[in-house]
């Protein structure tokens, strides 16, 4: 039910998604520009669209006692940013106990602008040897490009140049870490 009420809202606010439905059983899902509260209903309206189960990663203080069960039930896993863990090893682990498995992460890690990227996602597909699907947040066109699922080699600027360049192409929001290598094709 919560599907049909999101797929329609999606629908009904003008969104449509482009680019190719990944078929693989498992991914890390890369979500940008993350700009705005109003990028989780998006994201929400995405997943029965294209009909594929996302589940998604965001700070432990939204799953309070009384939103917790929201947002679990929403398909959330909460970070708890403030304990020395290793997020990395233990999505891995996460990763390699399931046959099917879609999360959602947005590496800039704030809705503020930020200059550098939390490079945790590349390092869990590295390790997991699952593929990242970027996917845009494409304000002023309502849409949501979606990219080929992208299978990372260890060679961490060979592997990003093409996530930079399907980000570039994305209207909107373009925070500092984009800007900086439009300005100087230098991936930090």
């Amino acid at each position: 039910m919560l599907g049909a009420i999101t797929r329609w809202l999606f629908k009904i606010w003008g969104w449509r998604v482009a680019g190719p439905i990944p078929t693989v059983p498992k991914a890390i899902w890369v979500v940008a520009p993350h700009s705005t509260n109003w990028d989780f209903l998006i994201g929400l309206g995405i997943r029965p669209t294209i009909h594929i189960w996302i589940q998604y990663l965001a700070k432990s203080s939204l799953f309070t006692w009384y939103s917790g069960w929201l947002f679990r039930a929403l398909g959330g896993k909460p970070v708890y940013r403030n304990k020395s863990n290793n997020l990395v090893d233990a999505m891995v682990d996460v990763f390699n106990q399931n046959d099917q498995l879609h999360i959602c992460i947005a590496p800039e890690g704030t809705r503020s602008n930020v200059s550098k990227l939390k490079t945790g996602f590349y390092y869990i597909a590295l390790k997991a040897n699952v593929p990242l699907i970027l996917v845009g947040f494409d304000w002023p066109r309502k849409l949501v490009p979606l990219s080929k699922p992208l299978y990372v080699t260890g060679d961490y600027k060979k592997d990003m140049l093409p996530f930079y360049e399907f980000f570039s192409q994305v209207q909107g929001v373009k925070k500092d870490w984009l800007k900086q290598w439009e300005d100087t094709g230098i991936i930090e």
